[in-house]
């Protein structure tokens, strides 16, 4: 009788651990033993991603090549629309996003950010001709940023404390088609990072121009990943190398070569002001 209840147990045992999952493996273990880091991102938010003659390129694709050589390991990239990006690295597509993001309380609670990368305060893009001379002349226009995003929700949020709101506020699923509705006339501003339009707005002087001041709450963004235990390690050597290419001076100059300026940021945003 014994020796059938053990059976029995063992076969209930068994059983249990054909469904009860395996317990993760340290995320910086696993990195370093395949030799890839995988970093999901998006192709259309420059200067920090984008495609160029075929080729994708920009500031992250620059600190993600510094990054997998001070880890030695290769970088694989997973491209997505932003709408994607985030529930790709839920899902365990990717090791972390490369992105970037801004730094929010909300976002906080489910995703551990990296140490910021470049500020992200939320300015308006116009059209070079535009009447458009600060933030508050939006009043009564039709304006666009990209859906999901911090930028939209800044953008909302200042429209709403207007005396007369934004006519329209449309939502894009990548910024290059908020970019291409206001050259085409079809909207009157685009709100997105100002690092990001001050490089459109260079690019072409001709067709847009910089808003300023900014209307955002300083922000800052960073690099998001997983907030599990396992990844813990892997995020705090993302962290490591990042503060250490402050140190030597490798992102103020990769800052300068695709912002044309640097930014004075925290080690760490532990309290964001949004």
């Amino acid at each position: 009788m014994k020796r059938k209840l053990l059976a029995a147990l063992a076969g209930v045992a068994l059983s249990l651990s054909a469904v009860l999952p395996v317990q993760a493996q340290d995320a910086l273990a696993r990195v370093m033993e395949a030799g890839v880091l995988k970093v999901g991102t998006e192709t259309a938010f420059a200067p920090f991603d984008f495609v160029d003659a075929g080729t994708h390129t920009g500031l992250n694709v620059d600190v993600f090549d510094e990054i997998g050589k001070d880890m030695g390991v290769k970088i694989e990239w997973i491209t997505l629309d932003w709408t994607g990006v985030l529930p790709g690295l839920e899902a365990g597509r990717f090791d972390m996003v490369a992105g970037p993001a801004t730094i929010t309380a909300e976002r906080m609670k489910r995703y551990r950010f990296s140490s910021p990368i470049a500020e992200a305060t939320v300015a308006l893009l116009v059209g070079a001709n535009s009447d458009i001379a600060k933030p508050e002349d939006i009043s009564g226009k039709p304006v666009g940023a990209g859906t999901g995003t911090a930028q939209l929700a800044q953008l909302k949020a200042f429209s709403e404390s207007l005396d007369t709101p934004a006519s329209e506020i449309r939502e894009y699923v990548s910024f290059n088609e908020a970019y291409a509705d206001l050259a085409a006339g079809r909207i009157e501003a685009v709100a997105n990072s100002l690092p990001n339009i001050a490089f459109v707005a260079s690019q072409r002087p001709e067709v847009f121009k910089v808003v300023t001041p900014a209307f955002g709450t300083p922000t800052y963004f960073g690099y998001p990943g997983r907030i599990e235990d396992e990844y813990a390690s892997l995020m705090d050597k993302i962290d490591e190398i990042l503060l250490k290419m402050r140190a030597d001076g490798r992102m103020e100059k990769l800052q300068q070569k695709w912002f044309g300026t640097t930014f004075d940021m925290p080690e760490k945003v532990t309290e964001p002001a949004i």
